[in-house]
């Protein structure tokens, strides 16, 4: 067997580590898109599945890192107090995304003894001070649209575009027509996105349209073990309809990166 030249070692180990540093500083002038939420969006249950995973696929990768934080069973509180969003913090920098979805653990109560997750209904500056069961601290719970709020100026502080979605759509249906989050969180979301001044998508109206035209007995089949959670079938259907939303927004520059 012949011998390896070692001036050819030597020149292959430099072309490597010339190109490994090439595509991370690549990367690193990449812009990122950190999604944030609840099981939804991202679900660890087997067989569930949220949209935040199958999305990334539908993003052209080598022009933007698509980075889905969301997190099951946390509600737009606590992913604040647990330090969830400080982390994403001090990754986040200018040009960069936020896409927020919040609400379906929103409504629990304040303090119980099993989650204490939930949120004063609405976008006032109310606040209550309790004594958190879970953490054993004193806390002041603030208002649904009050912690989007946070999110949204907090990015934007950062150089960063937020978009606000309203929660998806559980599998509940009434007179064959799909139940809306029209009259609470989807409406405080809205709020709080046009008071803001950021970008916001109508998850909940966008894929109840689209589950009515499917009808309820094809919408089942995209579910698993419940009303709210999808399998990885609904969560594909709701990364595309994400996407497209992306895409119908004017002056939506996230969409650009869109396949």
């Amino acid at each position: 067997m012949k011998s390896i030249n070692p001036l050819f070692l030597f020149s292959l180990a430099f072309w490597l580590t010339a190109e490994g540093a090439f595509a991370q500083a690549q990367s690193a002038n990449q812009p990122t898109l950190f999604i944030i939420g609840d099981s939804t969006v991202r679900n660890g249950t087997k067989g569930q599945m949220g949209w935040g995973e199958p999305i990334a696929a539908l993003f052209d990768s080598a022009k933007i890192r698509v980075v889905n934080r969301a997190i099951g069973g946390r509600s737009s509180r606590t992913f604040l107090t647990e330090g969830r969003w400080e982390k994403i913090l001090e990754e986040l920098k200018s040009g960069d995304f936020v896409l927020m979805q919040f609400g379906h653990n929103d409504s629990g109560p304040l303090d119980d003894t099993s989650r204490a997750r939930g949120s004063i209904r609405g976008t006032g500056e109310e606040t209550r001070e309790i004594d958190n069961p879970i953490t054993k601290k004193q806390e002041v719970v603030h208002s649904y649209g009050w912690y989007l709020r946070q999110y949204v100026r907090d990015a934007k502080a950062k150089g960063a575009t937020p978009i606000v979605c309203s929660p998806v759509p559980r599998n509940i249906w009434k007179t064959s027509r799909v139940a809306r989050a029209s009259g609470d969180y989807g409406k405080w979301a809205a709020e709080v996105a046009a008071s803001e001044h950021a970008a916001f998508l109508d998850l909940n109206e966008l894929i109840a349209r689209r589950y009515e035209t499917m009808g309820e007995e094809k919408v089942k089949d995209l579910f698993f073990g419940d009303h709210t959670h999808t399998n990885p079938e609904g969560a594909r259907l709701n990364a595309e309809i994400v996407v497209a939303g992306l895409k119908s927004l004017s002056d939506c520059p996230l969409s650009r990166f869109c396949h």
